[in-house]
C-alpha cells in the first residue's frame, strides 16, 4: 500500500503543480482553436485549478478502497463514499451558484467551482478512510519528508516553465508552446526530484 501511494503521489504531486501553474499553456494546446478563445482557455485554466485541489487525495482514495477490496471489506469504502458525493453535492451547489453571485465574478467561474468542492470532498474521503484503515492495520501513508520534496520539485519545475512561458508568448505557436513550457517542467521536475533523492526519480 505504501510503495502504491508513492507511486501514485510522484506522478499525480507534478499533475496539480501543472495544472495550478500552467493550466493555460495546457488549455491552449488542446483546445485553444477556431471558436475555442483566450477566455474560453483562462476559464478551462480555473476548471484545471479547481481540481487540482483534490487530485491527489482523489487518487490515493482510489489505492485505499482497493486496500478495502482486498480485506473483503466493501461495506465501508461505499459509506465513505456516499460521504464525499453528499458533500460534493452541497459544496457544489454553493461554490457553482451562489458564490459567483456573491463575489460578484463570471457566473462562467462557478465550473470552477465545481472541480474545487469535489477536491474539497475527495480529501474528507481520503482522510476518513485512511484513518479507518489505520486503526486495522498499522500506519500507513505518505510521510511529511517525501510530500515535502514532491512539491518542492513540482513548484520549482512550476517556475521554472512559468520563466519560460513568458518568454515564449502565449502567442506562440501552439505546438512550441507545449513542447517548450510543459517539456521544461517535466525535465526540471525530474533533475529536482532526482537531487531530493526520491527513490521512484531514478526508476522512471
Amino acid at each position: 500500500l505504501d510503495s502504491g501511494l508513492r507511486q501514485i503521489a510522484f506522478f499525480v504531486v507534478p499533475s496539480a503543480a501543472a495544472f495550478l501553474i500552467l493550466g493555460d499553456v495546457i488549455a491552449a494546446v488542446l483546445f485553444q482553436y477556431a471558436r475555442f478563445g483566450r477566455a474560453s482557455t483562462l476559464f478551462s485554466w480555473g476548471i484545471l485549478a479547481g481540481s487540482a485541489i483534490g487530485l491527489l487525495a482523489g487518487t490515493l482514495a482510489r489505492l485505499y478502497s482497493s486496500t478495502y477490496y482486498a480485506l473483503r471489506d466493501t461495506r465501508t469504502p461505499l459509506r465513505f463514499a456516499l460521504v464525499r458525493v453528499a458533500l460534493t453535492t452541497v459544496l457544489g451547489y454553493l461554490f457553482a451558484l451562489p458564490l459567483p453571485r456573491a463575489l460578484g465574478i463570471d457566473p462562467h467561474w462557478g465550473a470552477a467551482g465545481l472541480t474545487a468542492s469535489a477536491g474539497l470532498a475527495g480529501w474528507v474521503e481520503f482522510s476518513l478512510l485512511r484513518s479507518r484503515l489505520n486503526a486495522r492495520i498499522g500506519v500507513t501513508g505518505l510521510s511529511k519528508s517525501y510530500v515535502a520534496s514532491l512539491w518542492t520539485s513540482a513548484l520549482l519545475a512550476g517556475a521554472a516553465a512559468y520563466g519560460v512561458k513568458l518568454l515564449v508568448g502565449m502567442t506562440a505557436p501552439h505546438l512550441v508552446l507545449g513542447v517548450s513550457v510543459l517539456g521544461a517542467f517535466c525535465v526540471v521536475y525530474a533533475v529536482a526530484t532526482l537531487a531530493f533523492g526520491v527513490p521512484e526519480a531514478p526508476a522512471v
